[in-house]
């Protein structure tokens, strides 16, 4: 038995996460916001964008393009996740597919000139798929269990493994 003086070892959960169900929620979560994001910018999304202002209207194409990119890449990351779960590639495929995935960066502020002008609808979506991202992410390093134990100085591990699940989930007390 180990001596408590010892560090703690963590234990990777991410896998018993994945392997419990945790992933359904988040690919459903996934899936339904492409489906929503891709009705709302063929059909409202495009009513929406004619009545802009010229600069708005840019920015409205350029942020639905980023919007879109990311989505199609979180979809590819999901669907590799799922074929793993069901037992059809191995995970180190999927590691080596996911590696090919290149996630094009989150900016930490959203905004800027014109932003406001965009339909209200749109902005929500791109918290959402946002949101997504740094679920999808925080998923990957549990699932990869890579992430990072926290202060060692914290007296009790799991108070910091529950809220980094939290974290994960996004679920709030």
């Amino acid at each position: 038995m180990a001596d408590i003086g010892d560090k703690a070892q963590a234990i990777a959960i991410g896998p018993r996460i994945v392997a419990s169900g945790g992933f359904d929620l988040l690919y459903r979560e996934g899936m339904t916001l492409i489906e929503e994001v891709a009705s709302y910018l063929d059909g409202h999304g495009r009513a929406d964008s004619r009545i802009l202002p010229r600069d708005a209207s840019f920015l409205y194409a350029t942020e639905s393009m980023r919007l879109t990119t990311r989505l199609m890449q979180l979809a590819s990351w999901l669907l590799l996740q799922r074929a793993v779960n069901e037992g059809e590639i191995t995970p180190e495929n999927a590691r080596s597919e996911k590696e090919k995935v290149k996630f094009s960066a989150t900016p930490s502020e959203r905004g800027g000139p014109g932003y406001e002008h965009l339909p209200e609808v749109l902005r929500e979506f791109i918290v959402k798929g946002d949101r997504l991202f740094d679920k999808v992410m925080q998923f990957d390093t549990l699932e990869r269990g890579t992430m990072t134990v926290g202060d060692t100085g914290n007296a009790n591990g799991v108070v910091d493994q529950l809220a980094r699940l939290k974290a994960a989930f996004g679920r709030a007390d």
